[in-house]
């Protein structure tokens, strides 16, 4: 369980193939502080740390991840957003997260706005729900949809985030991971059930 909110960028030093799984090494300056078999957010995709480094971590990502994420474009020199699983007994300053992508969607338009960036995206809502002011997870970063309509949304990034996540990276066409709210999923499972 994750909060959204990211604790580094961690840099791809490799991106394997092993059979149909894509094996990942990354860097950044929480590495050295994980553990084995640890699960971590990486773009929002939950990924388990398989071996550990000097200053990076490694962990492997399994065909049904790389179909439903945009994990498998990853490619040496991208940087993706870190978090750990929430401590039980800190704040959740984001909103319930699971780490289980619910699929891409694209990047539509960037608009600067003079001090916060406005960033549009494309989703598919035939089996997701977005509500106006809801949360959306993209790369694992927790934030409020307005504009929402049965094809797309936005989202404002203040610069903190922009600074602190890969949306500094981002560019019009990209591919992201998109984790509805759990709350709304189920929500909407119930409703559509009993109709």
């Amino acid at each position: 369980m994750f909060t959204g909110i990211i604790e580094s960028l961690g840099e791809i030093k490799s991106a394997e193939k092993e059979g149909s799984n894509l094996k990942l090494t990354i860097k950044s300056d929480i590495s050295n502080e994980l553990k084995i078999d640890q699960s971590i957010s990486h773009n929002g995709v939950c990924l388990t740390v398989t071996e550990l480094h000097a200053d990076a971590h490694t962990v492997v990502a399994v065909n049904e991840t790389l179909q439903k994420s945009s994990i498998g474009n990853l490619q040496e020199g991208d940087y993706v957003n870190l978090e750990r699983c929430m401590i039980m007994n800190g704040r959740l300053d984001g909103h319930i997260v699971q780490g289980h992508v619910d699929g891409k969607g694209k990047c539509l338009n960037i608009k600067d706005e003079d001090g916060s960036w406005i960033f549009e995206f494309s989703y598919d809502s035939s089996e997701n729900v977005l509500v106006e002011k809801g949360s959306i997870c993209i790369n694992g970063v927790s934030l409020t949809c307005f504009d929402v309509s049965d094809e797309k949304f936005s989202v404002a990034i203040i610069p903190y985030t922009f600074e602190h996540t890969n949306f500094k990276k981002m560019k019009k066409n990209d591919e992201v991971n998109l984790e509805f709210d759990i709350i709304g999923k189920y929500v909407h499972k119930l409703i559509n059930k009993t109709n």
